[in-house]
C-alpha cells in the first residue's frame, strides 16, 4: 500500500514487511527538491510507526542514479537569502536525522551515480547493495566545500580515515567494483541482479526476529559512538527484553520443533 506524501517527487509503500521509498525524480538523476526532504521526512514516520514493516529500502527511479545530490535548479527558489536556504537545510537535516534515528534496518539499492549528498544518503543506510554500473564519489574538494563532520565521521567510520582522506582529497569517482575493494558498499551483483538481491536481504530481515534485530542495530550504535557517551544501560535493558521475549520463546520451541519460526516482534 502506498503513503500519501504531497509529492510524486517520493513514492513510499510497503509490501510484505517491507517499507519501500523512491526518489522519483529521474529526469534530474534523482536530484533532491525541497519537499521530497520534507516528503522523506513523513515517509519514514509513517514507516517507523507501522509494526508490520520490518525493513525499509530506499532506491532512486530509473537506471541513471540513486540520488545525485541536491537540486541546483531549485536554488534561486530556496537558497536565495538566509531564511529560505535555512528551511533548505532544516528540510534535508530532518530528513537525514530520521535516517540516522531510525531503529529499523536500512538498505540502500543502489544503480547508477551515488555522487555527493546522494553518497551521503547512502551513507545513513546500514546495508548498501550496488549494480556493477554504479559510481561513487564526493566531489566536495573540487567544489570548495568543506565536508560536514557528520558525513566525514560516517565515511570515516565505514572505509577507515585512509580511503576516506582518498575519497575526500582526490574528489574522484569511482567504479562499484572499487568501492566494493574499499568497503563502501556490501555487495555488489549485475543490474539484472540489483532488484532480486535486495528483495532477498529484505525478506530474510524481515523474517528474523525483529527484537534481535533492533538490539544489533543500537549495539553497533553504541559501539561507533565515544566511549564517553556510550549507553551501556540501554544494551542491558535490550538484552533483558530480547530474552524475555515470546520471540526469544518462539525461536527455541521451532528449532526443536524443526519448522521455520515465526517472529512478532514482542
Amino acid at each position: 500500500r502506498a503513503v500519501d506524501l504531497g509529492t510524486d517527487k517520493i513514492i513510499a509503500e510497503t509490501e510484505d514487511g517491507v517499507g519501500w521509498l523512491t526518489f522519483n525524480h529521474p529526469e534530474r538523476r534523482n536530484a533532491m527538491r525541497h519537499e521530497m526532504w520534507e516528503a522523506t521526512s513523513i515517509a519514514l514516520d509513517a514507516f517507523a510507526a507501522d509494526p508490520d514493516v520490518r525493513v525499509i529500502v530506499m532506491k532512486g527511479a530509473g537506471d541513471k542514479a540513486f540520488v545525485s545530490g541536491a537540486d541546483i535548479s531549485q536554488f534561486d527558489k530556496v537558497r536565495s537569502d538566509a531564511d529560505t536556504a535555512a528551511k533548505f537545510a532544516y528540510a534535508a537535516d530532518g530528513a537525514r536525522q530520521r535516517m540516522t534515528d531510525l531503529e529499523r534496518p536500512l538498505i540502500a539499492m543502489i544503480r547508477g551515480f551515488c555522487m555527493g549528498g546522494g553518497l551521503g544518503v547512502a551513507l545513513k543506510a546500514d546495508l548498501r547493495i550496488a549494480s556493477s554500473d554504479s559510481q561513487f564519489g564526493i566531489p566536495a574538494a573540487k567544489l570548495g566545500i568543506a565536508y560536514a563532520f557528520e558525513n566525514v565521521k560516517a565515511l570515516t567510520d565505514l572505509v577507515g580515515p585512509g580511503v576516506a582522506k582518498q575519497i575526500l582529497f582526490t574528489g574522484r569517482r569511482y567504479p562499484a567494483e572499487t568501492a566494493l575493494r574499499m568497503g563502501l558498499i556490501e555487495e555488489m551483483v549485475a543490474p539484472e541482479d540489483l532488484a532480486a538481491t535486495v528483495r532477498g536481504y529484505a525478506k530474510t530481515i524481515a523474517e528474523n526476529a525483529p527484537l534481535s534485530i533492533r538490539a544489533t542495530k543500537l549495539t553497533v550504535r553504541q559501539v561507533l559512538s565515544d566511549e564517553s557517551v556510550r549507553d551501556m544501560g540501554l544494551l542491558s535493558r535490550i538484552g533483558r527484553e530480547a530474552t524475555d521475549s515470546a520471540d526469544f520463546k518462539e525461536g527455541r520451541t521451532a528449532f526443536m520443533e524443526k519448522r521455520k519460526p515465526v517472529f512478532r516482534g514482542k
